[in-house]
């Protein structure tokens, strides 16, 4: 049965601020239960998680924010983004809720460079996860293909680019990676455009954009943790996705001893916005093999 999802209008409603570093951040929190840490990816924002979230808050105790730069949340320029300082914003909206136990995360895209960070991090003793689950996302910059207007979001146009990029463009970019049989609504669309222009967005995504980049200095420290095999993981990713699709997963299951990975042979780089009750099936049966073991 299709998950039915929430309107951005009503997830908007819901929202709630704290401020990070002097900067407002929206966030969202239902449920009760082991804590789960949703993550965002790049461009766009929590509302990602909207088909997943009400069976999910069923189980658990939902975490979710638009990121710095991201969505609702402050989009301060000029200003030197870095997942590090992600990293450091997901554990300070913790705090501030209280948590002190362990975490589990679920990620997706850039919010998978922030996750490995975090499980990084409870290697080195910064944070308790119990567990950590990944979308698409450029886990290991290697096989990380990013489109043409990524590319050139990091050269000297950036700037430029950032301010002409449109809805058109945004259309344009996730036809492409997006499922061929799961492409992105006209209503799904309008949602992202509306939480991406917000505060005026397209004026940073160059800075944001700096990542890619950022992803190769922290890849051999990152990589490192994921095989130490001190937090459970999970790569649940989507086939058709021409960023980190199949040869994503390729890479993982070379690199990651003992992988548990489940492949969507038919879904594009948005697995949660494209196939959201797979998505929630195979990470639920993640979830109860942890409690078997």
């Amino acid at each position: 049965m299709p998950l039915l999802g929430m309107a951005l209008a009503d997830w908007r409603s819901q929202g709630r601020d704290f401020v990070f570093n002097g900067h407002e951040i929206r966030y969202w929190t239902t449920g009760q239960g082991a804590p789960l840490l949703l993550i965002h990816g790049f461009p766009t924002a929590a509302w990602d998680w909207h088909y997943l979230w009400a069976p999910l808050a069923e189980r658990y105790q939902l975490i979710a924010c638009d990121m710095l730069g991201f969505g609702d949340s402050a989009k301060p320029r000029p200003h030197a983004y870095s997942l590090l300082e992600q990293a450091d914003l997901q554990q300070a909206l913790l705090a501030h809720l209280g948590i002190v136990e362990p975490v589990h995360l679920l990620a997706h895209d850039y919010g998978d460079s922030v996750a490995q960070e975090l499980v990084a991090r409870h290697t080195d003793g910064r944070i308790r996860l119990a567990s950590c689950v990944f979308l698409n996302g450029g886990l290991f910059p290697e096989t990380h293909r990013p489109l043409l207007a990524q590319r050139l979001l990091l050269s000297p146009l950036g700037p430029l680019l950032g301010r002409l990029f449109s809805r058109q463009k945004l259309a344009r970019s996730f036809s492409r990676i997006f499922g061929p049989d799961t492409q992105a609504s006209a209503t799904e669309l309008d949602a992202f455009w509306s939480l991406l222009t917000r505060n005026n967005g397209p004026a940073v995504l160059h800075l944001l954009i700096r990542y890619m980049p950022e992803r190769r200095v922290h890849r051999d420290r990152w990589l490192a943790a994921m095989q130490r095999n001190a937090v459970p993981l999970c790569l649940i990713d989507g086939g058709l996705d021409p960023i980190s699709g199949r040869h994503m997963l390729a890479r993982y299951r070379e690199l990651v001893p003992n992988a548990d990975w489940r492949l969507l042979d038919t879904i594009g780089h948005y697995p949660q916005i494209e196939a959201p009750a797979l998505v929630l099936q195979h990470y639920l049966q993640f979830r109860q093999q942890l409690a078997v073991n």
